[in-house]
């Protein structure tokens, strides 16, 4: 296939009459297309990925069953934002983020999703002080990557899974006053940066990660340990007495050693724990893989979402016992107690935003299976009030309430004077700012793993209660990290067995 003459989509004279004619705005988003019969995402991320220090790949399976229309592929961000100490960007990191992409008005067009470039990366939970900041306290910096990281990409692909199609997608940006000939010129520029990139994917080859030799049998060692958890939930149900909080997050994190290539992390937990918010983001010195069931924050023309999860159970081996779980998880009092409590916290984070009398339920303890649990969900939305913006939806939301607790200042307050470290990713966001300024989809931080250094971090923390029992807490914490601990250990089995064999054919 010559991709160079491959025809481009919206014409010419379409993009003319959208922007120095109707002036809807100042950036179309352009694209070409190839079949994807033959392509995974993976391969696609392969291939184009496989020159670039930045890149990433979003995809999705709709409440654990069914795989979502989209997923994102992209690689060689124009350019890159990091915040934080050693940064030159320091403080919030809406601020910088915003002030980038304010500069296009983005023209949606019906032919692709309103997705087609923007900003990728992720937000840490550490950020909260700048957005309380009567958070702020000083923490250890065990992990030491950036406060934020954002890839901003006006390339990339667009993964049609009903139409196995792929659009590969560029943007014709056209500053204030710029006329026809510029845009002409703009416009093939654009043309030209998509049908480049669909030569690389219709390439016969899909180059494989590279991975080193792997040693099977690590460990990981945890922050805090047993009695250290354990010591955290006993002082949280004091001041669960004393009245100072309803409910509290404590978390643990893992420290284990790997010779994996992170994307290989990533294929194995893409088939063991598909999610709502699957990702693996390279950010050049760190890797994000996760498998995230929650939506923290999500605009859609100007509507704000927030999903709650609390309240989970293992699936059954049949739809008759999933039933009967079911039935189990909805009657529990202790579950439908916290998830109450947690929604009320939604819907106090998205009234803060948005129109008063348009926040409401979407629905409330509704059963969702996933692949290996089924979870009680709720949905809180409201339409953004004239004076915020996504930004501050983001700010208003963040942290997660499931992540945190209630009130959640306080519990805050009181989950980082006994943690005493920064918690980095796990906690914090992973997402996209759209160019559209009325869209964006962020997922909470949990069920993800942080790569760096030969070291995969894994984090997870559990609810604490007045009536909650120590070890039980600490045991559902090790539970939460067992499905990406069981996912590495299977990755690096099938990676040793490969490099065995290779070695056995070869004497």
């Amino acid at each position: 296939m010559d991709t160079s003459k491959l025809p481009a989509y919206p014409t010419l004279p379409t993009v003319e009459q959208l922007i120095l004619q109707e002036k809807r705005g100042n950036c179309v988003p352009v694209y070409v297309e190839v079949p994807a019969d033959l392509i995974t995402p993976c391969m696609a991320y392969l291939r184009i990925a496989k020159d670039s220090k930045y890149s990433f790949l979003l995809e999705s399976v709709i409440a654990g069953e069914g795989t979502a229309r989209y997923s994102f592929i992209g690689a060689d961000p124009f350019k890159v934002i990091k915040t934080g100490p050693g940064h030159e960007i320091t403080g919030d990191p809406m601020i910088s983020l915003q002030k980038e992409l304010s500069m296009f008005q983005y023209v949606k067009i019906p032919e692709v999703p309103t997705f087609t470039g923007g900003a990728i990366g992720f937000v840490t939970y550490d950020c909260i002080r700048h957005f309380e900041p009567k958070t702020k306290t000083e923490l250890k910096d065990v992990l030491h990557i950036p406060e934020a990281v954002f890839m901003l990409v006006d390339t990339l692909i667009i993964y049609d899974h009903i139409y196995q199609t792929l659009k590969v997608v560029s943007h014709v940006f056209s500053p204030q006053n710029s006329g026809a000939t510029n845009l002409a010129f703009t416009y093939q520029t654009a043309v030209s940066k998509a049908r480049r990139l669909a030569k690389s994917l219709i390439a016969s080859v899909t180059p494989e990660p590279l991975q080193p030799p792997i040693t099977l049998g690590n460990e990981g060692v945890s922050n805090v340990g047993k009695p250290g958890y354990e010591g955290f939930v006993t002082t949280l149900k004091k001041h669960i007495v004393a009245g100072d909080i309803i409910q509290a997050v404590p978390s643990q994190r893992l420290a284990r050693p790997t010779a994996l290539h992170p994307f290989n992390a990533y294929r194995q937990l893409r088939q063991v724990n598909p999610s709502p918010y699957m990702f693996y983001l390279d950010c050049g010195d760190l890797q994000l893989v996760g498998a995230s069931p929650e939506t923290l924050c999500k605009v859609e023309k100007n509507v704000v979402y927030n999903h709650a999860i609390a309240g989970t159970i293992k699936r059954g081996k049949t739809p008759e016992e999933d039933e009967k779980l079911g039935a189990i998880l909805l009657s529990s009092e202790k579950d439908r107690a916290e998830h109450i409590m947690l929604v009320d916290l939604a819907r106090n984070d998205v009234n803060r935003v948005c129109q008063p009398k348009t926040v409401k339920v979407d629905h409330l303890m509704r059963l969702e299976k996933f692949s290996h649990v089924i979870h009680l969900t709720s949905q809180v939305s409201g339409i953004l009030r004239e004076d915020k913006n996504r930004f501050d939806a983001f700010r208003s939301i963040f942290p997660a309430g499931t992540v945190s607790g209630a009130p959640k200042i306080k519990a805050i307050e009181i989950v980082s004077s006994l943690e005493k470290e920064k918690r980095g990713v796990y906690a914090g966001a992973v997402g996209r700012f759209d160019f559209a300024n009325d869209e964006m989809d962020t997922c909470i931080a949990i069920r993800t793993m942080l790569f760096k250094d030969g070291v995969a971090y894994l984090q997870a923390g559990g609810g604490i209660v007045f009536d909650s029992v120590e070890e039980d807490e600490f045991v559902e914490t090790v539970n939460k990290l067992g499905g990406n601990v069981r996912a590495l250990e299977a990755a690096e089995r099938h990676w040793y067995n490969i490099q065995n064999n290779e070695k056995a054919v070869a004497a």
